[in-house]
Order: C-alpha cells, then structure tokens, then sequence
C-alpha cells in the first residue's frame, strides 16, 4: 500500500508540477534535450509514486531520485568516453545539465570542509581509523547536500591531516 505524509505529497506535487510546466515549455519551444531530459524525470516520479514500496516522497526522496537519474547520465557518459562516442557522450552532458536544474545547490569545497570539520569535531574523531563513525553521521546529514565520494575524499583528508 502506498503511504505518503502531507509534506511528502506536498513535495511530490511541486517537483511534478513543475516538471509538468517545463514540459509543455519544452514541446513548444521544441526542445528536445529538454524533452528528453524532462521525460526521464517525469517517468521517475511516476516510478516512486507507484513503487509499492510505502516510502514518503519527501525532498530528501526528490533529490534521491534525481541523483539516481544524474549517476546514472554520468556512468552512460563515461561508458561513451571510453568507447570513443563523443555524440553519444554529448547527449548525456545534455541531460545531466537539464537534470541538474531540478537539484538543490551541492555543498562543495570550503563549505563542505566546515561542516565535516565540525562533524569531526562531535564525534571526537581523531584518526583515519574513526572514518566509519564520521562518514555514517555526515552521510546522514548531508544527504541530497553533497555527493558522497567528494564527503568520502573530504573525510579522509581531515583525518589523515
């Protein structure tokens, strides 16, 4: 059974909503990168809505989905780079940039550093040994805030400096 709380719904309808919007945008300007990209996120929402699963679809789950969506651009993208398809990466840059679009502003650098440096703090982390105990409480924390390997460097580097 499909249960979602007031705010998720809330959420939901404003990332479809807008989604919606863009769409026709997109059609009557004739856009297809656009299109494409939009569809894509269209057909996710569709996904989680209907997933069964019992999960809220709250902003966290919206930027969860969405980085889902970006991974997977990004994978496709370094497959075709590999494999020497620069028109097929390019669709996928295309896209990631749309995608992109619909997603809060990461934490990166400088303010990303503060943060850590402060969850290191709390935790009394003192050593590369404690990363386990500092990634799981900034993993939860920045969750849809940063990416998670750039958390991972940044983590190892405070601790090892």
């Amino acid at each position: 059974m499909f249960k979602e709380s007031p705010a998720g719904r809330k959420s939901i309808l404003m990332l479809e909503e807008k989604i919606n919007k863009d769409l026709v945008v997109a059609m009557k300007a004739k856009d297809e990168v656009a299109l494409r990209s939009i569809r894509a996120i269209k057909s996710a929402i569709l996904i989680a809505k209907t997933d069964g699963s019992g999960q809220a679809i709250d902003e966290a789950r919206e930027v969860q989905m969405l980085q889902k969506l970006l991974k997977s651009r990004q994978d496709s993208y370094d497959i075709y780079v590999q494999n020497n398809r620069p028109e097929l990466a390019q669709k996928e840059i295309e896209e990631i940039e749309i995608i992109k679009r619909y997603l809060p502003a990461m934490l990166e650098g400088a303010e990303l550093e503060v943060v850590l440096a402060q969850i290191i703090a709390d935790t009394g982390a003192s050593s590369p040994k404690d990363m386990g105990k500092v990634m799981g409480i900034a993993s939860k924390q920045l969750a849809g805030k940063a990416d998670g390997k750039l958390i991972s460097e940044t983590v190892k580097r405070l601790l090892a400096g």
